[in-house]
């Protein structure tokens, strides 16, 4: 399985002079993508970051000897580049000095690709995120009836690749990923001591999720001082595992200025931190699972459609609360998710007499599938 929407926008960039990089957490399937794109192509020429002679072969390298190692091989594709030193600066040597080839790069951490190659590749790259399947994609896949029958178990197991594709062993495959698999370049990067701080921090973000985080209250938690706590949290967004939304505030004094929610990618990621794979039924938490997996295939159909907005939630000092807002185009479009279409929701006077022009809906079961597709 792997995602046709971005496919198809790598595809449109193909040989324009400049490199593509992808960035997506581990085991998302980056690699499957590229293969579904070249497979069929004898001149690609495969390398992995992660090989001790692939990063011996680009010590010291120069724009002679690569082409020596390149031959006739038209697209280039360099998985897991962080891994090589100086990668940026590698990257741009290839760019802009055999102008023949397509370069593409892959990283599953940004922290360590992306903060390389954004100077050295000014104006010479197209970069795009991969995120776990989506919920769109698996609609393209076997038709809306059918996923929506799976919404239960969506929310339950989540859309990683190897969850979907072996759905008798979802409980063993994400136990597999969140012992450090999808951490592991923090663990190496940081060369963090006590990994299971890390997992405590996570733990405590999964339970908290929909709600508004204190760096102080997650600190006293996990035993980790308020930057620490932060810089953790940084890593973990870079690498996919979690995304945040900050507060929106413009015109009420007491609108929360500096305050954020915290989410994850993927619901079973959450899930299998606090080892809780209930029906939807017999959970207390449906609510925090309901927002945490909208959002998060917001964010996907976003990124897969090029949408440019700004994200945010809203709340003010006595509690008032809007989940989601998106500012695009000079208006402001104010969500409420329910599980429940039977839910009483209604649209707060603060916000609405302040901000007139917005618009507000609420988002359940029953009429989800237009804010995602």
């Amino acid at each position: 399985m792997i995602d046709r929407f971005l496919e198809k926008r790598i595809q449109s960039r193909l040989y324009q002079g400049k490199a593509i990089i992808l960035l997506g957490a581990r085991q998302v399937g980056k690699t499957t993508l590229l293969h579904s794109i070249f497979n069929n192509q004898n001149d690609t020429l495969w390398l992995n970051g992660d090989e001790a002679d692939v990063q011996a072969l680009f010590e010291n390298v120069t724009s002679s000897r690569l082409k020596n190692i390149f031959g006739t091989k038209k697209n280039i594709i360099i998985d897991e580049a962080q891994r090589i030193s100086d990668i940026g600066l590698k990257l741009k040597l290839i760019t802009d000095n055999i102008k023949d080839v397509q370069l593409i790069a892959t990283g599953s951490s940004a922290f360590e690709l992306a903060n390389k190659v954004n100077e050295p590749l000014t104006g010479r790259k197209w970069q795009y995120n991969m995120f776990p399947l989506s919920f769109g994609e698996m609609v393209e896949h076997h038709g809306l009836l059918e996923e929506k029958r799976l919404l239960q178990q969506r929310l339950i197991y989540g859309y990683y690749p190897d969850v979907i594709n072996q759905p008798s062993s979802e409980k063993e495959t994400l136990k597999q990923l969140t012992d450090s698999y999808l951490y592991k370049d923090i663990l190496m990067w940081e060369n963090i001591k006590k990994p299971e701080k890390l997992l405590r921090l996570l733990q405590a973000l999964a339970l908290q999720v929909g709600s508004q985080v204190s760096f102080n209250e997650l600190g006293q938690l996990t035993g980790l001082d308020n930057k620490t706590v932060e810089k953790y949290i940084n890593l973990l967004e870079q690498v996919f595992v979690i995304f945040r939304l900050g507060s929106f505030n413009r015109n009420l004094r007491n609108e929360l200025k500096n305050s954020r929610k915290i989410y994850f990618y993927d619901n079973g990621i959450r899930n299998a931190l606090i080892a809780n794979f209930n029906l939807p039924e017999l959970r207390t938490d449906i609510g925090a699972l309901w927002e945490n997996f909208i959002i998060s295939e917001r964010m996907k159909y976003i990124s897969y459609k090029g949408i440019w907005t700004n994200n945010y939630y809203w709340r003010t000092k006595d509690q008032t609360e809007i989940d989601y807002l998106e500012d695009m185009d000079g208006t402001l479009h104010a969500y409420e998710f329910k599980w429940s279409p039977s839910a009483k929701v209604s649209f707060p006077k603060s916000f609405s007499n302040n901000y007139p022009n917005s618009e507000f809906k609420v988002i359940h079961r029953e009429n989800f599938e237009d804010f995602i597709l």
